[in-house]
């Protein structure tokens, strides 16, 4: 009997592949950095081959490690970052893979949000239109590339992109399409009147067949084994949205319960038994017809760690990182100490917020910057979770996942400013972890999701807020507010007016 689950997690920097035995043990692990390419402002693509060819790599990298076969895999999950859009030609060749950093159509999302349309969108979908939203981006193509339009053949996500490479089957799953705006909720279906609002009357054609994330979408085909080391026929699940994943192999997934990733995206999401419908939430998904989630996101959290490594400190690896927690750890927090705006990649719901240090002053130095950009990330993670809250969502305790969650500092950050327990599970791979769990069901060694999550998943850390940090603490955020809200609308003024001359 085969006793091993593969689990691949494709994130819009690095494409990772984690083989894990049934108890969740992780026997091997392999990574590769993605290859973003930035043709013009605003544009982040990345070659759908070569993000193929790197996913083979870490596969059979795997393998090579571990020194187990394809045939003891006993199924493979995936997971991927979700929206942007990936789209493979009328021959099922890769045409385009725009990645969900991608700001091209700021200006259709924001003509698309005002009036009447973001209201008529919202009741259909539970979300509005922002720039790297599946729908907004291919209402975008269709609008200034006509002739990519037209040669489409298929529109699906990044984990849905692995899946053909590996099955060579066009499918995705309910999570990722109703995290992209595509599907109707609570309905979980395609629907006509929500593609003609987004002005795709026309793309049914183009959307795959829908599979449940722990349902067979396919089986490993020929050339996809010759490629990998695995076995021809593997079962391949249906996979998942990367937040769902990761709140999975974080434990996070009954109702009540709330999962924070901080990776990329800053990701904050609770769980309920049906949608909270609440225009100011930012989006939704499910994974299952009784468990959805209500998330507020953008891309805010942990990758503005990665730019101050790369940009400032000139490094870019495991010591450089570790080197930032311990300055961090060496500052003491007190109101003179400076705010970082952290929007070095724009806000999904405010398209004109920039980057920022503030109140900076001569006696800071590199452990005052790096303490203020910890900080304030964790303050964008609350602003969203306030959002959640305000409409609705309750929740006691929360999971702790991605990048941020492997810095001691960074944990207690989120536990103090939350004001909530925060955990922290056993294996730093939870996305590659839940699609693992998902694969588990699909190759039928678990009944259900619960089962998998009982047998693969547990909490290694945990962490109490700090009431005595609280004062100071919600300070600071109240002034981070008022600034995250009023600085959008000066940068606006200021490209209006660049742009006038």
């Amino acid at each position: 009997m085969s006793r091993y689950l593969l689990g691949i997690d494709a994130g819009n920097t690095v494409v990772k592949a984690v083989l894990f035995d049934l108890d969740g043990n992780a026997l091997a692990a392999s990574a590769r950095d993605g290859r973003s390419s930035r043709p013009q402002p605003g544009h982040v693509e990345r070659d759908i081959a070569e993000f193929w060819r790197s996913a083979a790599e870490v596969i059979a990298d795997c393998l090579r490690q571990s020194g187990v076969t394809g045939h003891d895999v006993a199924a493979i999950g995936t997971a991927g970052h979700g929206n942007g859009l990936y789209m493979l030609d009328r021959d099922d060749r890769p045409l385009i893979g725009i990645q969900s950093l991608d700001t091209r159509a700021v200006d259709l999302a924001a003509e698309m949000r005002g009036g009447e349309l973001g209201d008529r969108l919202y009741p259909l979908c539970l979300q509005k239109p922002w720039p790297a939203q599946t729908a907004t981006l291919l209402a975008w193509v269709r609008l200034h590339r006509p002739e990519l339009y037209e040669r489409a053949g298929t529109v699906f996500l990044c984990k849905d992109a692995m899946t053909f490479m590996l099955t060579r089957n066009k499918v995705s799953d309910y999570s990722d399409m109703t995290g992209c705006g595509l599907l109707r909720l609570p309905e979980r279906g395609y629907d006509t009147e929500l593609l003609e609002a987004y002005g795709l009357a026309d793309a049914m054609r183009l959307l795959p067949p829908l599979v449940e994330s722990d349902a067979v979408a396919g089986k490993v085909s020929a050339e996809a084994a010759a490629t990998t080391g695995l076995a021809e026929g593997t079962p391949v699940a249906g996979g998942l949205f990367d937040v769902v994943a990761s709140m999975i192999g974080a434990c996070s997934h009954a109702v009540g319960e709330a999962a924070i990733v901080a990776g990329t995206w800053s990701i904050n999401q609770v769980v309920l038994e049906r949608p909270l419908v609440d225009d100011r939430i930012f989006h939704a998904s499910t994974w299952r017809p009784d468990r959805y989630v209500s998330i507020e996101s953008s891309a805010t959290s942990a990758v503005n760690l990665e730019w101050f490594v790369r940009e400032i400190s000139g490094a870019h690896d495991a010591d450089a990182f570790e080197a930032c927690n311990a300055l961090v750890a060496s500052v003491r927090p007190g109101p003179d100490l400076p705010l970082f705006q952290p929007f070095l990649y724009g806000s999904a719901t405010q398209p004109d917020a920039r980057g920022a240090f503030l109140g900076l002053a001569g006696w800071h130095g590199k452990a005052e910057l790096l303490y203020a950009l910890y900080e304030g990330v964790v303050f964008e993670h609350r602003r969203h979770i306030d959002r959640l809250r305000a409409a609705g969502a309750t929740f006691d305790t929360a999971s702790l996942s991605g990048g941020g969650s492997r810095s001691e500092v960074w944990c207690r950050m989120f536990a103090d400013i939350i004001g909530v327990p925060v955990t922290v599970a056993d294996c730093s791979e939870t996305g590659a972890l839940g699609a693992a769990v998902v694969a588990g069901v699909a190759g039928g060694l678990f009944p259900d999701i619960e089962h998998g999550i009982g047998r693969m998943v547990r909490i290694s850390r945990s962490y109490a807020p700090n009431p005595g940090a609280a004062r100071l603490a919600d300070a600071r955020y109240r002034l981070h507010c008022e600034l995250a809200e009023t600085m959008p609308a000066r940068w606006q003024r200021y490209r209006r007016e660049t742009s006038a001359s």
